[in-house]
C-alpha cells in the first residue's frame, strides 16, 4: 500500500457521518433497530448549566435520553453525572478529551479511552461516539476491542453553531422522523459556539412534541445497548487492550 492508500485507509472512516454506505461498510450504525421509538442523544456534557436545564425539560415531558459524556467535563462538574443517572437517563462514552481522533496516534487514542473508562467507572453503556463523529480504522478497532459499539446519528440539529435558532434546530433534527432514527443535540458549549446550549434548551420542548406527533417516543439508553449487542457479531469481554 502506497502513501496515498495508507492515508485513505487511515482517514476514510472520518467521512462515515456523511456517507451512509461507508458507515454501513464500517459497521458504524447511523440508526438503531427501535420499534416505535427514536434515540434522543446529547453530546459534550455534562455542563453545569446546560445539562440541568435539559434534565428539567426531559422530566417535564416524561422523556429519556442518552448522554455521550466527556471525561474532562465529568471531572469538572462533580456529581452532575450522578444526577443524570438518578433521573433515569443513560450515559455513554464520548472520550476523555474532545479532540479529533484523526490527529491522535493509536497510542494517544488508547490513552484517552483508558481515562474515559476510568472516570466513568462502569456507569456507561457499551456505546461510543467519537468527537465530531470522526473515526479512524485504528480507533474503531480499539473501541471494539473494549466491547463498545460505535454509534453515529441519522438526524442532527446543528445546534452547536452561533447562528442556530431554536425553530431551526427543532425543525432540522426532527425532519422526516421514522422509528430507529438517532437524534444528535448538544447540552454543552465547551467545544462549540458560546451559549449554544441555550438554543438547544429552547428547541428541546418542540423536539419532544415533534417526536410525539410522529407517533414515536424517545427510547431508553438500555434499549440502545440491547440493540447494539444484538447487532454486533463478536463482542470481547470488555478487557482493556494493552497499552504500547
Amino acid at each position: 500500500m502506497g502513501a496515498l492508500g495508507a492515508a485513505v485507509a487511515w482517514s476514510g472512516p472520518a467521512l462515515a457521518p456523511l456517507l451512509p454506505p461507508l458507515a454501513a461498510a464500517l459497521r458504524v450504525p447511523l440508526r438503531m433497530p427501535l420499534d416505535g421509538a427514536v434515540a434522543l442523544t446529547f453530546d459534550d456534557g455534562p455542563h453545569p448549566q446546560g445539562t440541568p436545564a435539559v434534565l428539567e425539560i426531559l422530566r417535564a415531558h416524561d422523556a429519556v435520553a442518552t448522554f455521550f459524556v466527556v471525561g474532562e467535563q465529568v471531572r469538572r462538574t462533580g456529581g452532575l453525572l450522578d444526577e443524570v443517572l438518578a433521573a433515569g437517563h443513560a450515559v455513554a462514552v464520548h472520550g476523555d478529551r474532545h479532540r479529533t481522533l484523526l490527529r491522535l496516534t493509536p497510542g494517544a487514542v488508547r490513552a484517552d479511552l483508558d481515562r474515559a473508562e476510568d472516570v466513568l467507572g462502569g456507569r456507561a453503556l457499551a456505546l461510543h461516539r467519537a468527537p465530531y463523529g470522526i473515526y479512524t480504522l485504528a480507533a474503531l478497532g480499539d473501541v471494539r476491542r473494549r466491547g463498545w459499539q460505535p454509534l453515529l446519528w441519522s438526524r442532527w440539529g446543528h445546534d452547536w453553531r452561533a447562528r442556530a435558532t431554536p425553530a431551526g434546530v427543532a425543525g432540522e433534527v426532527t425532519r422526516r422522523l421514522s422509528p430507529g432514527d438517532v437524534l444528535l443535540l448538544h447540552d454543552a458549549d465547551d467545544y462549540s459556539a458560546r451559549d449554544s446550549w441555550r438554543t438547544t434548551v429552547a428547541a428541546l420542548p418542540r423536539v419532544l412534541e415533534r417526536i410525539a406527533e410522529a407517533g414515536l417516543r424517545p427510547a431508553p439508553g438500555q434499549a440502545l445497548s440491547r440493540c447494539s449487542a444484538g447487532s454486533t457479531a463478536a463482542r470481547t469481554s470488555g478487557a482493556r487492550p494493552p497499552s504500547r
